[in-house]
């Protein structure tokens, strides 16, 4: 079945901030903070004994959407590289991820750049089925989530800076 090219379909931001990598490194695997600085992440919580960033340890979350729509997500970590990068599968109760979230970091002296990437994955997902609910508008409702993701991508980055002045 065609899905309209949402497997594979990422946005990616960068944000040049004034703090050391390690500082930065904190703030991006403090998952509880997502709670706060997101603005569809209300809660995240390391589970199963993890209790921090390490290849193979899970959380979860819970989003709300402006539409009032909620979510619960399982999380595992796929790339813990301190300070340099930091990644994880979400699951929403299937055997494959539905999406991969993912940053990078680089030092550049007293500041650090913050790469953060969104890319769908093959399971299922509030995106999916938008999209494939109206193909005459799959496109468009692909970028229109794409863009949505990206903004807030940068708020929630934003937020981490100023919880941390």
């Amino acid at each position: 079945m065609d899905d309209f090219g949402v497997t594979g379909a990422t946005v990616e931001v960068q944000v040049l901030v004034r703090a050391r990598i390690e500082e930065v490194w904190g703030w991006i695997t403090d998952v509880a903070g997502y709670g706060e600085w997101s603005p569809e992440c209300v809660y995240g919580a390391w589970v199963d004994g993890a209790d921090g960033p390490a290849v193979g340890a899970w959380f979860e979350a819970r989003n709300e959407f402006a539409d009032g729509f909620k979510t619960e997500v399982r999380c595992r970590v796929t790339v813990a590289e301190e300070p340099v990068r930091f990644g994880w599968d979400v699951f929403g109760g299937e055997d494959e991820p539905f999406a991969h979230w993912e940053y990078e970091l680089a030092a550049q002296g007293d500041q650090t750049l913050i790469r953060q990437s969104f890319t769908h994955g093959p399971g299922d997902s509030g995106m999916r089925k938008g999209v494939l609910a109206d193909p005459a508008r799959a496109e468009a409702a692909k970028q229109r989530r794409l863009d949505e993701l990206g903004r807030n991508m940068l708020l929630t980055i934003a937020a981490m800076v100023k919880a941390r002045a």
